[in-house]
C-alpha cells in the first residue's frame, strides 16, 4: 500500500503561480511513476503531467505545457507541481497518483493509488 497526502492548494488570481506537493508513505517511493491529474466539477478527471521514477522523464497535458513544471525527491518520498501563469480553466481539484506500471501513464487506470486532492481555484 501506498497513502498519498496532498497540500499546497488554494485560492490564486490569474497569472499568479502555486506549488503542489504530495507525500508518499508505505511501499519505495522510488519504485513508482508519479503523476498528477485534476477534476473540475462536472467533468472527467484528466491527466496533468508525470514523472518517471528517476525523475529523468517528464511529459505535460498540451494545456499546461510551459507553464506547470512535476519534480520529484525520492529521498523525501515528495512529489511536487509548480504552477505558474495560472489561468481560471485550471481551476479544479488536483489529485496525485502512483503507478508501479512501465513507462509514463497518462491515463487513470494506469495508476494503483490516489490521494483525496487538493483544490486550485483561480480567480479572474
Amino acid at each position: 500500500q501506498v497513502q498519498l497526502v496532498e497540500s499546497g492548494g488554494g485560492l490564486v488570481q490569474a497569472g499568479g503561480s502555486l506549488r503542489l506537493s504530495c507525500v508518499a508513505s508505505g511501499r519505495t517511493f522510488s519504485g513508482y511513476v508519479m503523476g498528477w491529474f485534476r477534476q473540475a466539477p462536472g467533468k472527467e478527471r484528466e491527466f496533468v503531467t508525470a514523472v518517471s521514477r528517476s525523475g529523468s522523464s517528464t511529459y505535460y497535458a498540451d494545456s499546461v505545457k510551459g507553464r506547470f513544471t512535476i519534480s520529484r525527491d525520492n529521498a523525501k518520498n515528495t512529489v511536487y507541481v509548480q504552477m505558474n501563469s495560472l489561468k481560471t480553466e485550471d481551476t479544479a481539484a488536483y489529485f496525485c497518483a502512483a503507478g508501479a506500471g512501465v513507462g509514463l501513464l497518462l491515463s487513470t487506470a494506469q495508476y494503483n493509488y490516489w490521494g483525496q486532492g487538493t483544490q486550485v481555484t483561480v480567480s479572474s
